[in-house]
């Protein structure tokens, strides 16, 4: 443990013990969130991929639980409306419908009664092995030289770094199943057995701002007709941006594709005033999180 994590936790559970949690959730009655995650992993999976990503299964379920104590879980549509009682609105968020979240994840919200919203690339699924987790060491967070120079100089496009990588001889991690896509038919099944929807995450997963304004109207459509034509009553028209990149022209381009909305990564609670509907906040949770860290989050504290 660093300084820094045992600092942190310390810091954490003095706040808890002093109920200053229970303090900021009376605050935030009547409030709205947007949870984002990503994948959930068997609780005896070796370590593997961006380790942030992968949040194990029985912690997921402890959240849920942290969750439902406190809050009403709803259906994306819905955690805008203003909530009529006493408790908070959220809902659950996954991106880039891993294998382990659209089974694992998906089989906790459905034995809880409980609703998700799950964001797919249509041109990334089929088992595909994300570049972020193909480059990391596995277990650990990618090198910030590898995602920047991937992010910024490549435009996150899957394919293009795909080449640098070869190019340079870097060796792909070979991916379990779980931290991989899912397919078509798996995504089809599991948003069957609950009330789940599918939404956007364009079709490739590129830095939409680095794109031009062509290019982000074609990412936006394509995905957008795909997700209708195979999910219908389950889609939702709801654009999640790839790695929370977006700027003026992506929204506006959200907005003429005919997207009720889109969200970011980061920003936490819904401001209580105006908020931006193609820039609506999310709390991201990161796999090392502490129970801890979660239940003072889900309180408002440390939403960043």
């Amino acid at each position: 443990m660093t300084v820094r994590t045992g600092l942190k936790q310390a810091v954490e559970s003095l706040l808890i013990g002093a109920g200053v949690a229970g303090v900021s959730r009376a605050r935030l009655r009547r409030r709205s969130l947007v949870l984002a995650y990503h994948n959930i992993v068997p609780d005896d999976a070796p370590p593997t991929g961006d380790r942030s990503l992968h949040l194990s299964q029985s912690r997921f379920a402890a959240q849920l639980d942290e969750l439902a104590r406190h809050a009403d879980v709803v259906p994306l549509d819905k955690v805008f409306n203003r909530p009529a009682g006493e408790r908070p609105r959220v809902a659950i968020t996954f991106d880039d419908a891993y294998f382990g979240a659209v089974s694992l994840g998906l089989d906790e919200l459905a034995r809880r009664g409980l609703s998700a919203t799950v964001f797919a690339a249509p041109g990334l699924l089929a088992g595909h092995a994300f570049w972020w987790d193909a480059l990391a060491e596995p277990g650990a967070d990618l090198a910030p030289e590898i995602r920047r120079h991937a992010l910024v100089s490549l435009r996150g496009q899957d394919d293009a770094i795909r080449r640098w990588s070869d190019a340079g001889g870097r060796r792909a991690a070979e991916l379990p199943a779980y931290a991989r896509s899912a397919s078509e038919d798996q995504l089809r099944r599991a948003i069957a057995g609950g009330s789940f929807t599918v939404g956007s995450h364009t079709w490739s997963h590129p830095s939409l701002p680095r794109l031009s304004r062509g290019e982000v109207t074609t990412e936006l459509v394509r995905s957008r007709d795909w997700l209708v034509a195979r999910f219908g009553s389950a889609w939702v028209p709801w654009l999640s941006y790839p790695y929370g990149h977006f700027s003026p022209m992506v929204t506006e381009e959200a907005a003429a594709a005919g997207y009720r909305g889109a969200l970011a990564i980061e920003g936490g609670w819904i401001p209580e005033s105006a908020w931006a509907q193609y820039a609506v906040p999310r709390l991201n949770i990161p796999a090392g999180l502490s129970e801890r860290g979660f239940a003072l989050r889900a309180a408002g504290l440390f939403c960043r």
